[in-house]
C-alpha cells in the first residue's frame, strides 16, 4: 500500500499596508497609492478615488499602447503593468490597490521600489489552497514580426523573452528564467523602463511621456545610452521586457503553469496571447477546481510600439 501526499500551496497578502506616492510617466501627475492587504480569492483590484474597483484581469483591459491600462472612465488606472509585475514576481495573491490620480506613480521606472514596499509591508499566507491557470495547448500569436507562444509545462511558470532592436545601443538580446520570487528579485525586478529621446516630442504631442525623465527611464540618445550612470546590466532591456511580460501576464488573475516565449513583444503582445488563452476553455484547466474564468472580448485594443516601454 502507496501514501500519496500533496504539498499545499496557500493564497498570501499582505501583513500591512504599503504606501507610496510618485509621478505618472505619461500624465505627468502626482499620485499616492494605498496596498492594502485582502481575504483569500479576492486577487488585485484597483479602485480610483473612490469608484469601485476593477479587478486586475484580462477582461477589464482597455488600452495597451506604451502601458496597460484598466477599467473604464474616471475609474480607469494606467500603467499598472510595474506593480502587478512584483504582486506576481513575489506571489502576492491578493491586495487591494487605492489610488488618488489616473496613473501608478512610474517611481524610478522598474519594481524595485515596489518590491522593497511590499517587503517592508511583509507577506502574509490566508488559509486557503492557491489556485493556478495550467495551460493544457499551445497558443500562438503573431503580430507583424512580432510573436508570442505558450506552451504547457509540468509546473512551474518560464520565461524565454527577446528582442532586437536596429539601434546598437539596445541590439539583440534574450533572457530566459524559470519565475520564482528569488529570479524576480535577482533577474528581473531592477529593470528600468527604456526609450527614445528622438521619439520624445512627437509622444508629447500624443500625450504620452508628459512625466518621463532621465530618473525614471532609460534614454536611448542617438546610439548611446544617455542617462546618467548608464545601464545597471548589460541586458537592462531585455529584462524590463520580461519585467512587462510578468506584469501583464498576471492580468490571467491566478498564477499560470506554462512556458512564455515572446519575440520583438510588448503589451499588446502580452494582452494578445491572454486573449487567445481564454478564447477556448480547452486551452486550460483550473489546478484544483472545475470552474473556469469567464472571458469578453476587450473594448478597446492598443497598439504595439517601440518608442517606449
Amino acid at each position: 500500500m502507496s501514501t500519496r501526499c500533496e504539498i499545499i500551496e496557500y493564497q498570501t497578502t499582505l501583513r500591512a499596508p504599503a504606501r507610496l506616492s510618485g509621478t505618472g510617466v505619461h500624465s505627468g501627475i502626482q499620485s499616492e497609492l494605498l496596498i492594502r492587504p485582502a481575504s483569500a480569492d479576492h486577487g488585485i483590484a484597483f479602485s480610483r478615488s473612490g469608484h469601485a474597483p476593477v479587478g486586475a484581469r484580462s477582461a477589464n483591459v482597455r488600452q495597451t499602447e506604451l502601458c496597460t491600462v484598466i477599467g473604464e472612465g474616471p475609474g480607469c488606472v494606467s500603467t499598472i503593468e510595474h506593480l502587478m509585475a512584483a504582486f506576481a514576481g513575489l506571489g502576492i495573491d491578493n491586495a487591494l490597490v487605492t489610488i488618488d490620480g489616473p496613473e501608478v506613480p512610474i517611481l524610478d521606472g522598474s519594481a524595485l521600489p515596489f518590491v522593497e514596499a511590499l517587503d517592508a509591508a511583509g507577506i502574509a499566507e490566508i488559509d486557503a489552497p492557491r489556485r493556478r491557470i495550467r495551460v493544457l495547448r499551445t497558443i500562438e500569436v503573431e503580430r507583424g514580426e512580432a510573436y508570442a507562444r505558450l506552451d504547457p509545462a509540468p509546473r512551474g511558470f518560464h520565461l524565454d523573452i527577446g528582442i532586437d532592436f536596429a539601434n546598437p545601443a539596445i541590439g539583440r538580446q534574450e533572457l530566459s528564467l524559470s519565475l520564482t520570487p528569488e529570479t524576480f528579485r535577482r533577474e528581473v525586478a531592477f529593470a528600468r523602463t527604456f526609450g527614445f529621446l528622438k521619439d520624445v516630442e512627437a509622444l508629447w504631442r500624443m500625450g504620452y511621456a508628459l512625466g518621463s525623465s532621465f530618473e525614471n527611464t532609460v534614454v536611448i540618445a542617438g546610439e548611446e545610452v544617455a542617462s546618467p550612470g548608464g545601464l545597471r546590466d548589460p541586458r537592462e532591456f531585455v529584462r524590463h521586457k520580461a519585467l512587462d511580460a510578468v506584469g501583464d501576464l498576471a492580468l490571467s488573475g491566478l498564477p499560470l503553469v506554462g512556458a512564455y516565449r515572446s519575440r520583438r513583444g510588448g503589451h499588446a503582445l502580452n494582452a494578445a496571447i491572454l486573449d487567445a488563452l481564454f478564447a477556448d476553455p480547452a486551452n486550460y484547466d483550473i489546478i484544483g477546481e472545475a470552474r473556469r474564468i469567464p472571458w469578453t472580448p476587450r473594448a478597446v485594443r492598443g497598439v504595439a510600439s517601440a518608442a517606449a516601454t
